[in-house]
């Protein structure tokens, strides 16, 4: 049963979902969406959102089957205002702007992440009501696409794990599977330090203490979901970003911190061995890469959840997904920060594209100085540590071609150059067999070939080759400021 009351809220409370949204509305960056079906209508509707050219974050209520106020969100992170809010960076309106204000900025907040440990509180609003008899489908978890193995309550979630043997704290975004009202599939990719946390209480034998925050403020799945170094909490990682301490509770049961102003939490253990049917689930690039496969099944002890809670969606899907947005932007910013680190001077723009999960199709604008400028870009892109894991395609295009563009792209590979020479080819590149076409390669390992485009104009021919035909990019501008009204997007 559900415990009511009023819970006393610490002042040091900065990930309260209910005050991003209330900016975001400012904005006009979300919409409610009254009526919807959990059963595959809720996640048709958000992909069918986040393709569109501004897609609003979506707030849904009065579920089918569920009563008032219980909600689901999407869509958080698909658009370069709502994503710059999550990263409290100044608000910007453009993909290149985006990615221009975070450069530099993960690797000062991972500097900084060592002074943000997080402040343990007694009390929160996540605190406001509790299940001792778990019943987790109290909450609208969708089943999202047609092939999905069943309902997903975690998507846009946190994991929260403690290694066996120290004191770390992981923070990890792993989805998470209903089985019944209190056993849930948690599926984590070997090598992952929440599977490092799980493989050594199974190799121990001991009961694996699991917490799971199922609605919070989208910067903790955000941040969850990202590769920051071993050893390192989370929690510490997104205070940097905050610039104030997360107030975290203690879990009765576990002893695992979990934010004080989280919508929903799941608390509970792995039993040793208990394993059980996973998926299957669609992935970033967008296919089903395999058959259903078995994963650690939590037995939920305690739910936790605010009044009114909001559960937090981000499916993976055909690109571009819920969160391949947020995913290109943070992995643009790192790559061009990994380029000019390697010494690749006149790096312009960079843009990993949504179409490739942010990983298989990436560009990179520059301004040829040297013979051999425009391969030594696109070779570095391909392999430096940021970038090779499935890096199928690396483009290297001129200053003038805007990397997000793909019309512009792809028109300078068909203009720009030719076959025979300008694509480098790299075997045995770092690959992974979660790769659709890992199917179709004729190695066992993960291994794939990579492609580097050179679609620059020829170093030999910079001044001769043919003018664009197409107005300057300063009478461009001028006309535009004379006739916004006229050639508004």
């Amino acid at each position: 049963m559900a415990r009511h009351g009023r819970s006393h809220v610490s002042p040091v409370n900065p990930l309260d979902l209910r005050a991003w949204l209330a900016e975001i509305r400012k904005l006009g960056e979300l919409k409610e969406v009254a009526g919807a079906d959990w059963n595959l209508e809720l996640g048709a509707i958000s992909e069918l959102n986040v393709k569109k050219d501004s897609p609003p974050a979506l707030l849904f209520d009065d579920i089918k089957g569920y009563p008032r106020g219980f909600r689901v969100l999407t869509c958080s992170t698909s658009s370069p205002a709502r994503l710059s809010s999550i990263l409290r960076l100044p608000v910007q309106k453009t993909h290149r702007g985006l990615v221009e204000a975070l450069r530099g900025k993960p690797a000062q907040w991972q500097t900084a992440a060592a002074g943000f440990a997080p402040v343990l509180v007694s009390s929160g609003v996540v605190l406001e009501n509790m299940q001792k008899q778990p019943d987790v489908l109290a909450f609208p978890a969708p089943l999202w696409h047609e092939l999905d193995g069943g309902r997903y309550i975690g998507t846009g979630c946190s994991v929260v794990t403690r290694d066996l043997d120290s004191e770390w704290i992981n923070v990890g975004t792993y989805r998470v599977q209903v089985h019944d009202r209190s056993h849930v599939a948690l599926d984590m990719v070997p090598g992952k330090h929440g599977r490092i946390h799980y493989e050594k209480h199974k190799a121990a034998g001991k009961r694996f203490p699991v917490v799971i925050i199922a609605g919070c403020d989208p910067l903790g799945y955000l941040i969850s979901g990202i590769e920051i170094p071993f050893g390192m909490c989370e929690y510490n990682y997104m205070g940097a970003v905050l610039n104030e301490k997360i107030a975290v509770v203690k879990g009765p049961i576990t002893g695992l911190p979990f934010p004080a102003a989280a919508e929903i939490v799941l608390e509970g253990f792995v039993e040793p061995n208990d394993e059980r049917s996973e998926g299957p689930f669609g992935e970033f690039h967008g296919y089903y890469p395999g058959k259903a496969g078995t994963a650690p099944v939590v037995s939920i002890e305690r739910v936790y959840y605010r009044n009114q809670p909001i559960l937090l969606g981000s499916p993976p899907a055909k690109p571009p997904n819920d969160y391949s947005y947020s995913k290109a932007v943070m992995r643009s910013a790192l790559l061009h920060d990994a380029l000019v680190a390697a010494g690749v001077p006149d790096v312009k723009a960079l843009w990993a594209h949504e179409i490739g999960g942010a990983r298989m199709f990436n560009v990179v604008a520059i301004k040829q100085r040297y013979a051999g400028h425009a391969r030594q870009a696109g070779h570095i892109l391909s392999q430096c540590g940021v970038g090779a894991y499935m890096s199928r395609y690396s483009v290297v295009v001129d200053e003038d071609i805007d990397p997000a563009n793909l019309q512009e792209v792809m028109w300078a590979v068909a203009t720009r150059t030719d076959p025979a020479t300008d694509i480098d080819i790299i075997e045995r590149g770092l690959g992974s067999k979660n790769d659709p076409m890992f199917v179709a390669y004729r190695y066992a390992a993960p291994l794939s070939s990579k492609a580097i485009i050179d679609a620059c104009r020829p170093w030999e021919h910079l001044h001769d080759f043919p003018a664009v035909a197409e107005a300057s990019k300063e009478l461009q501008e001028k006309t535009r400021a004379k006739w916004k009204d006229l050639l508004a997007p």
